[in-house]
């Protein structure tokens, strides 16, 4: 009994206010009273007022919410409800929402402090962790795109989706003006060289403008040199392909004559400095064929040399994997004639454009993260810390992958229009690329181990993604400990064991025998798991995401398709790579979607500076704290690295981390 101080919060975002009265009630561990006072929710403001409570209601474990209306449901976006009381002398408590309260059905809102099922040794909070959860699984349902993949949330449409799912108006008003814009640019270009006969690889920079980077502008001047090629590899737009060579590959087919050849491997392979991409993934699936025309893919290896100054030179392109009824598949090299060595570069560019956007990007990025986050909504109530710790890093992906679903690799999607894995192809990769996911292979202390590039110099993506791993298993080992004193209480958690089971088994289709855990049993465990989630939907999407805008708006650098078939012999002229290299609309097209979705997004979170406090009391806050003051030394120390470089790396610099995959 006595006065408490009540404030209530509301979102900031157009229609984040409503026109329909709330009702709230206060729920103490003694008893329950409801709250006299109506709000109406005002967009951006606070309301706050105080309210005498005549019976005792103990602490506060509670409020709850319910929005009426007569003729309209408006929905409201409430970010927290914080009550002070009884008295001046009573606590603060606070109760995050962060979410919509739509309908008229009555909201729950748990205190903010972070419990364990097992944390909850009075079972006060039993109830509602069980009811929240039952109704999530109603709203966040497994989906299956397409046989074979991993599983993705149940949304034939951004319609479908949860309301708490949605972009927010300024993020939707972005993208779909970016969207407009670009098919107007796209239009423009089309008209403007819709008779025009391209003869020279200058005729690209015709449509080469509009919203570059400045890097882009040095693709299109040195991308045919082979130190920059090689340099892609290790810090381009896909670092995830290169790996250091153990044994020479057996698909490396050596004819006769090239007995030097194999000695200089050989020898770059004792000292430890023979590197290699290998494009196997693409062989045998089936190329496009669009508007009657048929494309062509390849399924490149590339041998590279590490000099000691750094740069990363190749040595051999094999286009094709030999074959028992074809003759041995040609070996070009850099002391071809020039067209001949460019196609077989062009050729290496396309296949990693294939990789890049399909395994690297969509499955290993977006998709990847789809099923971290709808695992987590289905199994994690709100209370759980683990689920407050994850969920700023989840916002937005699942309507960014439905609108890749229906739109990038939809049936008639930009996949199907103008990429030479497209039509079906694409999903067969996806599949292959699938089964191979590893655990091991999404967090970069092993995965660089693996690769053979942990001590790479010139490996500036291994480098910042280490250090950003590094200060992200930090972070989260701090939350942690908060919650976990030992590793019993680990295990005996169901929610989390059924979380982490549910990631592995349905949301990956059994990944257990590619290393995913289908239980954690120590606080190891878990921190690492934790880790190799965040870091999944943070750096390494932004590792693989933002270089497009400067690596594949020059076309030529990275071809979406090939018009003509993989060479065979060595007598390329300047008119077999222009008719090889994508058409007027092709590039076009490519470069309107690369504008929109690699240019830097105007409405984005940083990493780890995220506003929701889902978070009660003061030591999540510290642990937060020191997370965002490691990621500002880190930016700092790359800042001071990059301004020395020629080509500066910024994917994994922590003020353009984005802190989910929202794009």
């Amino acid at each position: 009994m006595g006065v408490y101080h009540v404030r209530v919060s509301t979102g900031s975002s157009l229609c984040a206010g409503s026109n329909n009265p709330v009702q709230l009630w206060l729920v103490g561990q003694h008893g329950e009273a409801a709250l006299g006072t109506r709000l109406w929710p005002s967009r951006g403001k606070e309301t706050e007022f105080k309210v005498d409570v005549s019976q005792y209601l103990g602490p506060l474990l509670f409020v709850k919410m319910r929005k009426r209306h007569l003729l309209q449901d408006d929905a409201w976006f409430c970010n927290w409800v914080s009550v002070q009381g009884p008295g001046a002398s009573g606590g603060e408590f606070r109760f995050p929402c962060y979410r919509w309260v739509a309908g008229d059905g009555v909201v729950t809102l748990a205190e903010g402090t972070g419990c364990t099922l097992v944390g909850d040794l009075q079972g006060l909070f039993k109830k509602h962790r069980a009811e929240e959860l039952e109704e999530r699984r109603k709203l966040y349902r497994w989906g299956n795109w397409k046989d074979g993949l991993i599983l993705n949330v149940a949304a034939a449409g951004i319609s479908d989706l949860p309301l708490d799912e949605r972009f927010l108006e300024d993020k939707m008003i972005d993208f779909e003006t970016s969207l407009a814009k670009g098919l107007a640019e796209l239009a423009i270009k089309d008209s403007l060289n819709i008779l025009a006969c391209w003869k020279e690889l200058d005729d690209f920079s015709r449509i080469f403008w509009c919203g570059q980077s400045k890097l882009a502008e040095k693709v299109r001047e040195f991308w045919k040199e082979d130190a920059f090629f090689g340099y892609q590899f290790l810090n381009g737009a896909n670092p995830m392909l290169l790996r250091r060579s153990s044994q020479l590959p057996a698909r490396l087919v050596f004819p006769p004559g090239m007995e030097e050849l194999q000695a200089q491997l050989e020898k770059e392979l004792q000292g430890g400095t023979l590197f290699e991409a290998d494009f196997s993934l693409l062989d045998g699936i089936k190329a496009n064929v669009i508007l009657c025309s048929q494309q062509h893919l390849a399924a490149p290896l590339v041998m590279l040399r590490l000099q000691p100054d750094g740069q990363l030179l190749p040595m051999v392109i094999q286009l094709q994997l030999p074959c028992t009824e074809s003759p041995t598949p040609p070996l070009f090299l850099p002391t071809d004639p020039p067209m001949v060595w460019l196609l077989a570069k062009c050729w290496v560019r396309s296949s990693d454009f294939q990789v890049h956007e399909l395994n690297s990007h969509l499955l290993r990025g977006h998709l990847m993260a789809e099923v971290i986050a709808v695992a987590t909504m289905r199994c994690l109530p709100s209370i759980h810390p683990i689920f407050k710790l994850l969920i700023p890093h989840l916002r937005y992906t699942m309507e960014i992958n439905v609108r890749a679903r229906t739109g990038l690799v939809s049936d008639m999607g930009v996949f199907d229009q103008v990429v030479s894995s497209g039509g079906g192809g694409h999903v067969e990769l996806l599949r292959r690329a699938g089964a191979n996911l590893t655990y091991r292979s999404f967090c970069p202390p092993d995965d660089l181990a693996d690769r053979g590039l942990l001590g790479v110099k010139s490996s500036f993506y291994a480098h910042d993604a280490l250090r950003l791993w590094e200060i992200i298993s930090c972070y989260v080992q701090g939350i942690v400990s908060l919650h976990y004193k030992t590793d019993e209480a680990v295990k005996e958690d169901l929610e989390l064991q059924s979380w982490c089971r549910e990631i592995t088994e349905i949301g990956l289709q059994g990944a257990q025998d590619q290393g995913f855990p289908i239980s954690l049993q120590s606080r190891d465990q878990l921190c690492h798991f934790v880790t190799m989630c965040i870091f999944t939907c943070t750096g390494q999407h932004s590792s693989v995401h933002m270089g497009q805008l400067d690596w594949y708006s020059w076309v030529p650098n990275a071809p979406c398709t090939m018009r003509k078939p993989p060479p065979t012999t060595k007598d390329a002229t300047l008119e077999t790579v222009m008719a090889t290299l994508p058409n007027v609309h092709q590039a076009s097209l490519q470069m309107s979607i690369t504008w929109q979705l690699g240019r830097r997004q105007p409405v984005m979170v940083a990493l780890g500076q995220h506003e929701e406090e889902y978070f009660g009391g003061p030591e999540p806050k510290a642990v937060l704290n020191k997370f965002r003051k490691e990621l500002a030394a880190l930016d700092k120390e790359i800042e001071i690295r990059n301004a020395k470089l020629d080509l500066p790396y910024e994917y994994l610099r922590p003020s353009l981390v984005e802190n989910s995959v929202a794009i």
